[in-house]
């Protein structure tokens, strides 16, 4: 049995995780750090075993590599796998879910945290003796806020959504929330997407890319928003469409955004966002802790493990 391991390198910094839990299910292993989508259908060549993050599995590939026969997915979204074409071929495709959720959260937090304590500003400010020239004891130039009493509106009410309205009731913030599917006895007020916008403090994304979903934060739901009002998306980047969100900034139409997602992604030099005003861009890093990366592995090498004993988990086909 041959497993190939597609693209290592977007799993692992500086080694702080390895491959090696995978030898007892293959007697041969070929791990590679990165892969190009030319290059996936000759690395993976007659193995049956295939174990990806982000490279693209297309017909093409699953044409060239007649013996594949699983497809193991170090993310939970599969977009980059030609799913019905899988299936047609008797391929099982199973992604990780839900490893995530505590290191969203948390990432979610840290940019309200940013926004409402200015904590930079002001380290920023201590640094170059501003505080040492003080004529009082406490100097606050830039204004903060308190999160008790702030309204959050969140999209999607997944295990992210739901952990991060949990961390907000424990900060006193009023919490609600539009959701395609609404829970029976629903925990937080439930809203239409129109009212999300217009009543939010701050809005948070946590739903998928659909059809639907697809540049949801526009030019018109972004005028909706109360100036004071700040945008996160942890969830993906072509939710929002950023010339919009750009134009909403740079015009003060709302007050701030924080993304840790982009519609292309490594960030393209042009995206119009990344000169923008009052726009704080992180590098796609809320999954990356290292206890948040061992759990992802930990699920990928249950799946495989499930699989090789012919009861697969967390199919998606």
């Amino acid at each position: 049995m041959r497993l190939v391991i597609l693209d290592w390198d977007t799993m692992t910094a500086n080694g702080d995780l390895s491959p090696e839990c995978f030898r007892p299910f293959a007697s041969e292993i070929d791990c590679y750090g990165l892969t190009r989508p030319e290059e996936a259908a000759e690395r993976i060549g007659d193995a049956e075993l295939v174990l990806c993050n982000k490279v693209p599995i297309t017909k093409a590939v699953m044409d060239a590599c007649p013996n594949l026969r699983y497809i193991g997915l170090f993310a939970t979204g599969y977009n980059n796998v030609d799913i019905p074409a899988a299936t047609a071929r008797g391929i099982r495709v199973c992604n990780a879910g839900s490893y995530s959720t505590n290191a969203v959260a948390q990432l979610v937090f840290a940019f309200m945290l940013d926004h409402f304590c200015k904590l930079p500003l002001y380290n920023l400010d201590v640094r170059q003796g501003k505080w040492c020239k003080s004529p009082t004891f406490s100097c606050f130039p830039f204004p903060t806020m308190e999160l008790a009493g702030k309204t959050l509106s969140i999209i999607g009410f997944g295990s992210i959504g739901k952990a991060v309205a949990r961390i907000a009731d424990a900060f006193g913030m009023r919490v609600l929330v539009s959701t395609r599917t609404v829970p029976e006895n629903p925990p937080y007020p439930m809203v239409t997407i129109a009212e999300a916008f217009a009543r939010a403090d701050v809005l948070t994304l946590h739903c998928p890319l659909t059809e639907e979903t697809k540049e949801l934060v526009n030019a018109i739901r972004l005028g909706s928003m109360k100036p004071s009002a700040i945008l996160i998306n942890t969830s993906r980047g072509g939710v929002v469409a950023e010339h919009d969100l750009a134009d909403a900034l740079n015009n003060d139409v709302i007050a701030g955004a924080y993304l840790d997602v982009l519609q292309q992604e490594p960030m393209s030099p042009d995206t119009p966002l990344r000169h923008a005003k009052n726009c704080v861009i992180t590098p796609h890093i809320a999954w990356a802790p290292l206890e948040t990366r061992q759990r992802l592995l930990q699920i990928v090498t249950d799946n495989l493990e499930h699989f090789l004993a012919g009861n697969p988990q967390n199919l998606v086909n």
